[in-house]
């Protein structure tokens, strides 16, 4: 009972934040969406050591482990923009499917170059 009650507390902290960052976006007119400053000022938050991994991480792990269930509101969504798919649909599965090549490859590039850097350091 004890590890659901810091998951949820965790999620909640998280939910907080992205609020929080998602009401100062709107409240600024900022360009940037709240979510990505609520994942700039945790990731802040997490090198300056003001906040501990493990007051975020079995949070983090859960809502990464869900997160297909946040894209089912997105996929059904779509579903309204029929005429769209059946004019671009084909454009937009390019350029879906080029941008996920270049995110994993940087992702993939990134994770070898911090492999590398956490060998040479251990050396």
């Amino acid at each position: 009972m004890s590890r659901l009650l810091k998951i949820i507390s965790q999620v909640i902290l998280l939910s907080v934040i992205a609020f929080a960052m998602n009401r100062l976006a709107a409240w600024l007119n900022l360009p940037i969406s709240g979510s990505i400053l609520g994942i700039i000022l945790v990731f802040t938050l997490l090198k300056c050591k003001i906040i501990r991994l493990s007051w975020i991480e079995e949070g983090a792990n859960w809502l990464l482990a869900e997160i297909v269930l946040f894209f089912i509101p997105i996929a059904v969504g779509i579903m309204e923009y029929k005429n769209m798919l059946l004019h671009d649909g084909f454009r937009i599965a390019v350029v879906i499917v080029i941008s996920t090549a270049l995110v994993m490859s940087a992702t993939g590039l990134i994770a070898q170059q911090i492999v590398k850097m956490k060998e040479q350091k251990q050396s």
